[in-house]
């Protein structure tokens, strides 16, 4: 079994900071590093196991590729493709979002550490 590394995009990073904050403000550390954990864990996952994620929002929105894991315990949809040499994570949204609208943006925005 192959593990790819899992790169964040800049935006993923960015949905990651705001739901650790809101955990932090609204239930506290504990839930908020549970989160993390959970978080890693779904990292951990895909990273080995790269084509179990759904493709639902692929064939809806019309872009090739991308499938979501759900976060465990969280209501968090983690949106990522993969490539050869890795796994490509665009972004990490509350799934009660209007997910489609949240995954218009750019696709094409630099990975960060790129």
């Amino acid at each position: 079994m192959s593990v790819k590394p899992v790169v964040r995009r800049a935006r993923a990073d960015q949905d990651l900071l705001e739901a650790v904050e809101h955990y932090l403000q609204e239930a506290g550390d504990r839930v908020a590093l549970r989160f993390v954990d959970a978080v890693e864990k779904a990292f951990r996952h895909i990273a080995r196991h790269p084509e179990s994620g759904s493709p639902r929002y692929a064939l809806e929105l019309e872009l090739p590729g991308i499938r979501c894991w759900p976060v465990r315990h969280f209501p968090y949809l983690i949106f990522y493709v993969e490539r050869e040499d890795h796994i490509d994570v665009w972004r990490v949204l509350q799934s009660q979002r209007d997910i489609p609208a949240w995954l218009s943006d750019d696709p094409d925005e630099e990975r960060q550490g790129s």
